[in-house]
């Protein structure tokens, strides 16, 4: 599957936090169906095994929905579990490294906080970057939002999609437009909702209003 930046218009990235008695599959199709247009699995803690249980599962759940399934930081998992991309960090694996590990036919994510970064991510052979945290976030500690010109910056040295991530709510988004972004990434604002599937629908209308302004 290519990484197009019209899939890149809402992106999901998981977290079990907010399970509330529900599982992960079934917030992620509720996702889905509310307009999500590519699903990051993020799992720092889950044993392997049954990471790739998971993984497998929403692999498949995904495909039925026409979503870009990335795994988050673990490349053997997205290898065996048929994934159509992973996403690494700054202290991961360099983009290069995983290119010749998957191939030419899976998409690579990377990390980026710096127009170096974005530039170094590019020419190692990144499909697309995430850019932030954008704003103050609870989900990773110890950081400090990115500017907006930065994340302008960013925009502007790359031609492949840049999706903000890091705090991103129904009520901040708006102010990203003319950033230069393709969409955005986001974790509670989805996850941590009453309503999965309209929190869906009302983010990915406001993330289309956001790229046309």
């Amino acid at each position: 599957m290519r990484c197009e930046r019209k899939t890149m218009q809402l992106y999901a990235v998981t977290d079990r936090t907010w399970l509330d008695g529900h599982t992960l599959y079934e917030q992620v199709e509720s996702a889905l169906q509310g307009g999500v247009t590519c699903v990051q699995l993020r799992e720092k803690s889950l044993p392997q095994e049954d990471f790739l249980r998971e993984a497998v599962e929403l692999a498949g759940l995904c495909r039925r929905y026409g979503a870009p399934f990335i795994i988050n930081d673990n490349l053997e998992v997205a290898l065996e579990c048929g994934a159509d991309g992973v996403h690494v960090g700054q202290d991961d694996m360099r983009p290069d490294e995983v290119r010749r590990r998957v191939g030419d036919g899976m998409i690579i994510g990377v990390t980026a906080h710096t127009v170096e970064e974005a530039v170094e991510a590019q020419a190692l052979g990144a499909d697309y970057l995430g850019a932030g945290a954008v704003f103050h976030t609870g989900t990773k500690s110890n950081t400090i939002a990115l500017p907006y010109e930065t994340l302008r910056d960013i925009c502007a040295s790359v031609q492949i999609p840049v999706v903000a991530i890091g705090g991103i709510t129904r009520s901040n988004l708006l102010s990203l437009a003319g950033s230069g972004i393709s969409g955005v990434a986001v974790v509670s604002a989805v996850f941590a909702a009453r309503d999965v599937r309209a929190a869906s629908e009302e983010l990915l209308r406001l993330s289309r209003k956001m790229t046309q302004a």
